[in-house]
């Protein structure tokens, strides 16, 4: 799983290197979540999930983890570039109500950094 970083560190992009989001990368996940936010405490975590055509509970609880490790590092976790089937379960669960979700990556990156 890679990321970048932008705008002095004030945005990191984390780009999941998979193409479905189930039980085997949820670790990785919040793992990669917890250690971004250790190593360069930025405002924003994004989670670019262009790459995800499939997503299950255990992976949307991961993300609802790494949203609460976020806020409890004083920063916020947004996501971006869902696909139809990603974006179908996000509105099923509700989730879309806990999460800021932009169409794409570039969009947030350049609304977060006004």
């Amino acid at each position: 799983m890679e990321y970048k970083l932008h705008n002095n560190n004030r945005v990191a992009v984390l780009v999941p290197g998979f193409t479905t989001g189930t039980n085997r990368e949820v670790l990785p996940l919040t793992e990669k979540i917890e250690a971004i936010l250790k190593e360069h405490s930025p405002e924003f975590v994004l989670i670019n999930l262009q790459g995800l055509t499939f997503i299950d509970s255990k992976f949307l609880g991961a993300l609802v983890k790494g949203l609460k490790m976020a806020m409890n590092a004083d920063a916020d976790l947004v996501l971006t570039d869902l696909q139809k089937p990603v974006q179908s379960m996000f509105e099923l669960t509700r989730l879309y109500n806990i999460f800021t979700i932009y169409p794409s990556e570039a969009e947030a990156l350049k609304i977060l950094s006004e």
